[in-house]
């Protein structure tokens, strides 16, 4: 995953390394042809759109919203809150209102559906939306006050969705957190009520997960980020395991997009994020690959809960992680409006429900036209001609703007990952296999520095290995590896 570089005190591009990193960077997004400027006319509807927004008359300013987000983040989709409400919990969740701002039909509008999503390179975000609106006017900033769709959904005791609504109104988060203060105040008891209830619930819907048959992949993350002035101020790379605060976060986003995703089906309009089940196949070749790791997988456990078993911390269970992949393919988006999909084509099959795209649209396009459908089912009126025209053509461009986003995170990774051994072709480092290419070539995972890459030979899935750099190029985002040992045991 590449994070944007936000360090003010150092320069990367300072560096011999950097200045390759940084055209390498920008030789990427041009060969995969980002779209980078905004047109005049866009950046004009924008500036007008700011100064004279289309806000809600409702006022929830007295809700104490708060966010919750990597370090640096400017572009603030989400603030939360959560309370008791009787033996169960109110949890309301406050999106970012695009729609007061864009208009439908005019050149930004046409800009972001061929831009589909926020772009992230570790030198630079590419935002679907001019800055001054996903970073400021539009942004849930602490202590700004902005329209937002707010979430408003009860859930019981144990966590189960009782009531929801969705409606726009006018919030103001009051505290920003990063996942690492979330956490440590968490953990620390000194967290404030809100805080502290993300986590009963997020526990709570986690084990509500378990019980769907839903399933989640505790990847840890390969992040790009810059270095101090002391190393030179570099770009660096980092294998970092998720918090659980992450996952209770995420638990109170995929709880909405459920939600949403019934919303609309109940409607009979929407689009729907999908992904089919792994055939019995999959699932038979993914526990003999589990067993030939030495893994305890008991019988009659799904594959969603064993996953949930697996030390994040453990890098010998990341060959586990990475053969867990391939049943989490065939992800896309399904538009209906009018006859439903047939339900097995409704169902996001890791969630194990239904489940829609609601959550971030600053940053996803697909987000701002289910937000649409949503609050005007909601409020039980007719679903805003603009937001029902688009959905046909949602699918094609979420799958080509999708494609191009992570071919640029990839290439960006493996240009940085070129960077960190570029110094040091004919050392030899320790390594887990974590997957197969083919015959003579499998995917490995470098423990230090965190590289993932091919190398050249052939060793049992989850074996401990010893590769040699033979070439690592920046400029071709290329690196070599070599196996030079095996440990079999």
């Amino acid at each position: 995953m590449v994070e944007r570089a936000t360090s003010l005190a150092c320069d990367p591009s300072a560096s011999e390394t950097g200045r390759l990193l940084t055209q390498a960077f920008q030789t990427i997004r041009d060969d995969l042809e980002v779209r980078q400027a905004f047109p005049e006319a866009a950046l004009a509807e924008i500036e007008q759109a700011v100064a004279d927004p289309e806000l809600p008359e409702r006022d929830e300013t007295d809700v104490e919203f708060v966010t919750i987000d990597p370090p640096g983040s400017m572009d603030l989709d989400q603030a939360m809150h959560i309370s008791r409400d009787g033996a169960g919990f109110r949890v309301r969740y406050a999106i970012a209102d695009v729609p007061a701002f864009l208009h439908e039909g005019g050149a930004l509008d046409a800009e972001t559906r061929l831009r589909g999503q926020t772009i992230y390179c570790p030198d630079t975000r590419v935002p679907l939306h001019p800055p001054a609106l996903s970073e400021e006017a539009a942004s849930l900033l602490p202590d700004a006050v902005r329209p937002a769709y707010v979430w408003d959904i009860r859930l019981t005791a144990d966590g189960e969705r009782e009531t929801a609504e969705l409606y726009r109104a006018m919030v103001r988060s009051r505290r920003r957190y990063t996942y690492t203060e979330a956490q440590e105040l968490i953990d620390g008891g000194d967290a404030e009520e809100a805080l502290l209830l993300l986590k009963e619930v997020g526990e709570l819907r986690i084990a509500r997960e378990i019980d769907r048959g839903g399933a989640s992949l505790p990847m840890p993350e390969q992040e790009v980020g810059v270095g101090t002035e002391e190393d030179g101020c570099d770009y660096t790379l980092s294998l970092r395991p998720l918090l659980p605060a992450e996952d209770w976060n995420a638990q109170i986003s995929l709880l909405t997009g459920m939600v949403a995703a019934r919303i609309m089906l109940d409607g009979g309009v929407g689009i729907l994020r999908t992904m089919p089940e792994p055939t019995e196949g999959a699932v038979a070749r993914f526990r003999r690959e589990v067993e030939a790791l030495g893994a305890q997988w008991p019988e009659g456990m799904p594959y969603g809960e064993f996953l949930r078993t697996l030390d994040r911390t453990d890098t010998r269970h990341l060959a586990i992680v990475n053969a867990a992949t391939f049943l989490f393919r065939g992800a896309g988006y399904t538009a209906f409006d009018g006859e439903l999909p047939p339900e097995d084509e409704q169902v996001q099959s890791a969630i194990a429900a239904p489940y829609a795209h609601v959550t971030a649209p600053l940053r996803r396009l697909v987000d701002r036209f289910g937000l649409a459908v949503c609050e005007a089912l909601s409020a039980g009126r007719e679903v805003p001609d603009w937001a029902r025209a688009a959905l046909p053509d949602l699918p094609d461009v979420m799958e080509e703007t999708g494609r191009r986003a992570k071919a640029v995170d990839r290439a960006c990774v493996t240009a940085v990952e070129a960077a960190v051994l570029r110094d040091r072709v004919g050392e030899d480092f320790e390594a887990v296999v974590v997957d197969g290419v083919d015959g003579d070539r499998v995917q490995v995972q470098l423990m230090d520095p965190p590289v993932s890459d091919v190398a050249t030979g052939s060793a049992r899935l989850g074996s401990a290995i010893t590769v040699r750099v033979e070439r690592a190029d920046i400029l071709a985002g290329e690196v070599d590896l070599r196996i030079v040992g095996r440990d079999e045991q």
